[in-house]
């Protein structure tokens, strides 16, 4: 079920007529069977693989924190290498089988395996690593309900896409289940409204435009087509992801759970560090607290650290995708903060970080850190490396200025967008409809909203939500 069809409003719907006549235990129990249900929708068999590792992982955390000394680690790396274990073996063992076969020159044929990707599998196998490295690190004791751990598992609005949900976070809200107050109900709808509009009628509206581009179209091999594709993919990836993170908030919060920030404008970031301080934040977090800590962080020389952002994000951008051009975009992201250290040593050396920091310069820094972002994209959105090549000669060949001229009104949507973020800069509208909008005003803002939506035709375009592939 995707969060924008009329199935999951349903279901929705129906698990909080449910909820409102439960309390505490029998609640969350038919929170999980309703996440078992959701999920089921992609395919039944699926939830066998999900009840097996929520098992198995309840089971690390009361073995780690029974252990000590050398057996304490041991489970700790049980733990790790079961997670791990699952993902190689439904999101990466065919795709080395294959790099394998083909840096020999074999048939890989016999060696591979007829199996399906699980929707979700790299969020829920990062739930089980940060769960069994807190109990570990006792941030965190093990937990006994078995209830309480089937839903952090399965907890349906994260379980496809995230956000990834720190557990010391989450399970201190698993007590008694407050009361929704009118305040979560203006809170949660906001977002839902928010995620909904920027996935149908923003996401959805970039997405064929970037297609066209990226997938050899008609408008492909140019320069000024490639760089609106690659604008058109920018756009459609932050409205498709964050707009399914808003979505996934909203509905936990009419849940009465809370779910952290994913996503703070991170297209204004004046720096690569500060794009990864906004974009995607569960995941920044979780890459560092579960990597790059482990690995030794900053703490052993200048050079260690830069192999270690390299590491990380290697492997993060391997974690989206069994591709060597997830791993490309990882590393180049790796590279970039590498550059970006370098340069700010420069211009404390220089004396000039102060003057670089001046509002005056401010724009230069985003629509540079922009350039650089989207170009990361590149390989992201590729099919492969021949398909990054085209792209990429393209963006540095001549520009034609007829695909501008014919097809000006995709420069509309971002004109707007950088318009409204500079109106609404202190997101006064935001809270308007939190903090003083009734419930019946924000209702029917949505009414309206949804109701252009549907008179524009965009609920007929049915495009999935491009982190469910990971």
């Amino acid at each position: 079920m995707l969060f924008d069809t009329l199935a999951y409003w349903l279901f929705f719907g129906a698990t909080l007529v449910l909820l409102a006549c439960l309390r505490d235990r029998p609640a969350k129990i038919a929170l999980v069977l309703a996440s078992y249900v959701f999920y089921s929708g992609w395919d039944v068999r699926f939830c066998l693989l999900l009840a097996a590792s929520t098992a198995v992982n309840y089971g690390f955390g009361l073995w780690i924190e029974s252990a000590a000394g050398a057996a304490r680690k041991r489970a700790l790396l049980a733990a790790v290498s079961f997670n791990l274990g699952l993902l190689a073996v439904f999101k990466y063992y065919n795709f080395f089988i294959e790099s394998m076969a083909s840096l020999l020159g074999i048939d890989p044929a016999g060696a591979l395996l007829n199996i399906v990707l699980p929707v979700g599998i790299s969020f829920v196998t990062f739930e089980g690593v940060a769960y069994a490295t807190d109990v570990y690190r006792r941030q965190l004791p093990a937990v006994r309900s078995k209830t309480d751990f089937a839903l952090f598992i399965a907890f349906f609005p994260h379980l496809v896409a995230g956000p990834i949900i720190r557990p010391m976070d989450f399970f201190p809200q698993l007590g008694t289940r407050p009361l929704l107050t009118s305040e979560d109900s203006r809170w949660g709808l906001r977002e839902i409204l928010k995620g909904l509009f920027k996935k149908v009628a923003l996401a959805n509206y970039f997405a064929p435009i970037a297609d066209a581009c990226f997938n050899g179209g008609s408008y492909a091999g140019a320069a000024v087509p490639a760089w609106a594709g690659v604008l058109a993919f920018s756009l459609q990836i932050y409205f498709d992801f964050s707009g399914y993170t808003d979505i996934a908030r909203g509905c936990a919060r009419l849940l009465g759970y809370r779910f952290p920030a994913n996503f703070e404008r991170p297209y204004l970031s004046a720096n690569i560090s500060d794009f990864w301080r906004r974009w995607h934040i569960s995941l920044s977090f979780w890459l560092r607290d579960y990597l790059y800590v482990p690995l030794g962080g900053n703490r052993r020389g200048a050079r260690r650290t830069l192999l270690n952002l390299l590491i990380v994000m290697g492997l993060g951008g391997l974690w989206h995708g069994a591709s060597w051009n997830f791993a490309i975009w990882g590393l180049y992201h790796g590279l970039l903060l590498i550059a970006h250290r370098g340069w700010q040593r420069v211009l404390q050396a220089s004396g000039l970080q102060a003057a670089g920091a001046r509002p005056l310069w401010q724009p230069l820094w985003i629509g540079c850190t922009f350039v650089l972002v989207s170009l990361g994209w590149v390989p992201f959105r590729a099919a492969d490396f021949a398909a990054t090549r085209s792209m990429l000669v393209a963006l540095a060949s001549w520009p034609q200025l007829d695909f501008a001229a014919q097809h000006w009104g995709i420069w509309l949507i971002p004109l707007a967008s950088l318009i409204w973020c500079r109106l609404d800069r202190q997101r006064r509208c935001q809270d308007w409809l939190v903090e003083r909008a009734s419930l019946p005003t924000v209702a029917a803002i949505g009414a309206i909203a949804l109701l252009c939506l549907e008179i524009f035709g965009q609920f007929e375009t049915q495009i999935p939500f491009v982190y469910f592939q990971f």
